[in-house]
């Protein structure tokens, strides 16, 4: 039995089988329709959600599949104390595969110790986001033909975004990959990330102002500014306008840079980007569904 709970649990070569395997999903879903029929997934959600929990429903259900879960920890028995490993134990019963989230880091780690289905981490904390992450690459490799010999910008929230974190991890793997860091200094990406880009002699930079690079990324991967990884409101409303990407920056850009979101958009991105063909966020959202359905099949032994 195997979970995901961090995008290198697999291997770049597993990684091309389950894009290949996304894709083919995405050109034929009625191929698909009936591959999970008898299976129940578990959507085990102790933080808000709506992009992830509801395309791990949709993937389900486009699936065959069937659905069953709680949206809030306070509508499960967690708010009467239960532990993590004590739920998993029960929705083991229930249930053929899990996807958890959940508010402390390294959570759906402990579940997947004690778990008798699969566990995927659908977010823990500031931490990992996996699934988040397959997203991402898909939508790369998709839209730029490759994962290699890409030069990506991440702005906003470096220091709190597991998305942003996630990212890097998997994208080190890759040949020719530099990253461009863009952020006030109080949200810089953490240093244990910086440390292991050294490491692995993966060339960075840190900056401030998005203007300065916007021409030399094939990628921008924007994040807000979240609020609920504040101690106080004051800090929060201090930073949370400090990028706003518009048209007049955009026009800084190259012709086939990919702007990329995870969402939810506040006003990081302006509504009027919505039409630039660069823009690709809700595409991203899409391709969520694709790889979150090509994941339910190989964890659940069904990709053949």
């Amino acid at each position: 039995m195997r979970h995901l709970m961090s995008p290198l649990d697999f291997t770049t070569e597993e990684l091309d089988k389950l894009f290949d395997l996304a894709e083919d999903i995405s050109a034929n879903p009625k191929k698909y329709a009936h591959a999970c029929d008898g299976k129940i997934m578990a959507t085990c959600f102790y933080e808000p959600s709506t992009r992830t929990r509801l395309s791990f429903e949709s993937a389900m259900i486009r699936l065959g599949g069937q659905v069953l879960g709680f949206s809030d920890g306070s509508n499960s028995s967690a708010a009467k104390g239960e532990s993590v490993s004590d739920t998993i134990r029960v929705i083991s019963c229930y249930a053929d595969i899990c996807a958890m989230r959940h508010p402390k880091e390294g959570a759906p780690m402990v579940a997947a110790e004690k778990s008798g289905i699969p566990v995927i981490n659908a977010g823990d904390g500031g931490h990992q986001h996996p699934t988040q992450t397959l997203t991402d690459l898909l939508t790369i490799r998709s839209l730029k033909k490759r994962l290699d010999n890409l030069t990506i910008g991440l702005c906003g929230d470096l220091k709190f975004g597991r998305t942003v974190h996630s990212l890097i991890h998997a994208l080190t793997r890759y040949k020719g990959i530099r990253f461009v860091f863009i952020s006030p200094e109080e949200l810089k990406v953490p240093d244990y990330i910086t440390d292991m880009l050294k490491e692995k002699n993966v060339p960075y930079k840190e900056v401030m102002h998005l203007e300065e690079v916007m021409p030399t990324l094939d990628l921008l991967y924007m994040t807000r500014v979240q609020k609920e990884r504040f101690f106080n409101e004051e800090d929060y409303v201090r930073l949370k306008d400090f990028y706003i990407l518009d048209s007049a920056k955009m026009e800084l850009a190259g012709k086939d840079m990919l702007i990329l979101h995870p969402l939810p958009r506040v006003n990081e991105i302006s509504v009027e980007l919505d039409d630039d063909p660069r823009a690709v966020y809700f595409k991203q959202a899409q391709y969520g569904v694709y790889v979150r359905m090509a994941l339910i099949l190989t964890l659940l032994g069904l990709a053949e």
